[in-house]
């Protein structure tokens, strides 16, 4: 049974950081790509950056250089660090596979 849940969402100014986390059960990292997506109000939604199992990173234009996706196996936990947070960054933040999504974490930029 795949589980994804993330937390971490929270209300912050610009400039500020946060660290989203995102743990799961069910797979394993090495064998699955997983990544963060977002969603404003009215916009599609975003894949923001992804790591593929053998550990290699990809991350959308606006928010390299700012986001960091890493994980550790051995807590079964994704994170996304965000530092230099922008009100463009204010979504709802979801972990997801190709197949399985969390239920999404608040993140809001002020």
């Amino acid at each position: 049974h795949v589980q994804l849940v993330e937390s971490g969402g929270d209300s912050v100014h610009s400039g500020g950081s946060l660290r989203l986390s995102c743990k799961h059960s069910g797979f394993s990292f090495e064998d699955s790509d997983i990544g963060w997506s977002r969603q404003a109000p009215g916009n599609v939604c975003e894949l923001v950056a992804v790591m593929s199992g053998d550990g290699s990173t990809e991350y959308t234009e606006s928010v390299k250089g700012r986001f960091t996706i890493s994980r550790d196996n051995a807590k079964n936990t994704l994170y996304l660090q965000m530092n230099s947070l922008k009100t463009d960054d204010t979504a709802v933040y979801f972990c997801a596979t190709l197949t399985y999504w969390g239920q999404g974490t608040q993140v809001t930029v002020s």
